[in-house]
């Protein structure tokens, strides 16, 4: 009843957003005197921060039109490679602009669209051939379309890469954004026990839980402070009718949401409560790069019960990776066997999500690659989202991931 529960709370709130959507244009238009009274403003806007938090959200876009390549604008657009039931890979192509380096960015499916990292994309379009995983809303896959696991998750990978690779177009260059940094690796080190012609040249791994004991963080505290049993009674539900994946047992993205907004829920009214002044005092700029955060970070998507529960049990609970004991189609992947790939681990130094030496550890279970192969960036001042989003990410981790591609081509 979990999913139907909310699926009436969110009925109910997108019609009280409406509402107060429209009290808000009425009290805020130049033409309404009422809005030209004491408490006008204060209202109209009070109604308008209300209308944005509770706004139902679906995909976003991504939005690129062009990109600035040595001082000429080229113009960008989409296009699918490889359509896979849960996942897509998606090419952004620049117009006349033929070679340079590949590079696959593999989004976390962890409650978010792959547009969360629209920053990452737009930083590397001028240098790199960019494409991206852009995962599938489970809720939107019919049962008829079978399971999604995290094992899956690596045979989708490794398919992308052979993807890239066809036709003559040789390896890639391979970024994971936090929780894919496990089954990025587990798929680079699967490939290169296969001697597979299509291994990635580089696996530049950011603010990943490649092993959660080296500083755990709240979130690894939570996945291992209760049974796994308990995840499966207590967070997995069942989608409604009203979805082409009903009866699909997922774990829904407005409990992955609850959690991330709870860990820092001070800051997050404190970023309404700013966006409220910006608005009485006139200042919409302000006040719509507010909103234009929390369009992208409240726009959630579900995750299949059986990958959820395969990456909390492999990843956080058994550790199953960096102890050797992880299982793919029958063979142990082996970290060993990484080792002519160029592996960059990034982290944040406030991460609060994957803590220090969480994805540096990645580095030191390749214990074939030599040292010149190997890579470490420890990003001060920045947190988890800064990894890959915002200034430093684009003036400070950026070149170096360039850098690293290029030494490594």
């Amino acid at each position: 009843m979990l999913y139907q529960a909310y699926e009436m709370q969110r009925s109910l709130l997108a019609g009280a957003s409406a509402m107060a959507n429209f009290g808000a244009g009425l009290l805020q238009n130049p033409a309404n005197p009422f809005a030209y009274l004491g408490g006008g403003a204060i209202v109209g806007s009070a109604l308008e921060v209300f209308a944005h938090a509770a706004a139902p959200r679906g995909k976003p876009a991504f939005g690129f039109h062009s990109t600035t390549i040595d001082g000429r604008e080229v113009a960008v657009s989409e296009e699918i490679v490889l359509r896979k039931p849960f996942g897509q890979l998606k090419r952004f192509r620049r117009a006349g602009v033929e070679g340079g380096p590949k590079l696959l960015i593999v989004a976390p499916m962890s409650g978010h669209y792959a547009t969360l990292l629209r920053g990452t994309v737009e930083r590397m379009l001028p240098f790199a051939d960019v494409h991206i995983t852009d995962w599938r809303d489970a809720k939107l896959v019919p049962l008829s379309d079978g399971k999604f696991d995290l094992d899956d998750y690596v045979d989708y990978l490794v398919e992308f890469m052979e993807a890239m690779g066809a036709n003559g177009g040789g390896r890639s260059h391979v970024l994971a954004v936090c929780q894919p940094s496990v089954p990025a690796y587990a798929a680079t080190a699967f490939m290169c026990a296969e001697n597979h012609p299509l291994r990635p040249l580089t696996l530049t791994m950011m603010g990943g839980p490649v092993d959660t004991r080296e500083a755990p963080t709240a979130v690894n505290t939570l996945a291992t402070r209760r049974p796994h049993a308990w995840f499966e009674q207590n967070v997995i539900a069942t989608v409604p009718m009203a979805y082409p994946g009903a009866g699909r047992r997922v774990y829904p993205g407005f409990l992955q949401l609850a959690g991330f907004m709870s860990m820092n829920l001070g800051n997050h009214m404190i970023s309404h409560w700013g966006m409220f002044k910006h608005l009485v005092q006139g200042d919409g700029e302000s006040a719509t790069a507010t909103k234009d955060f929390y369009d992208e970070y409240r726009a959630v998507c579900d995750m299949t019960a059986e990958f959820y529960l395969q990456t909390i049990d492999v990843v956080f609970q058994t550790h199953a990776l960096p102890r050797g004991e992880y299982i793919l189609h029958g063979r142990r992947v082996d970290p060993g066997a990484i080792r002519d790939v160029g592996l960059l681990a990034i982290e944040g130094e406030r991460d609060d999500i994957s803590g220090l030496g969480q994805t540096k550890a990645a580095l030191t279970l390749a214990t074939a690659l030599p040292d010149e192969k190997k890579k470490y960036l420890m990003a001060e001042g920045v947190g988890h989202y800064g990894i890959f989003n915002g200034s430093r990410w684009r003036n400070r981790i950026a070149p170096v991931l360039e850098e690293w591609m290029t030494a490594n081509s």
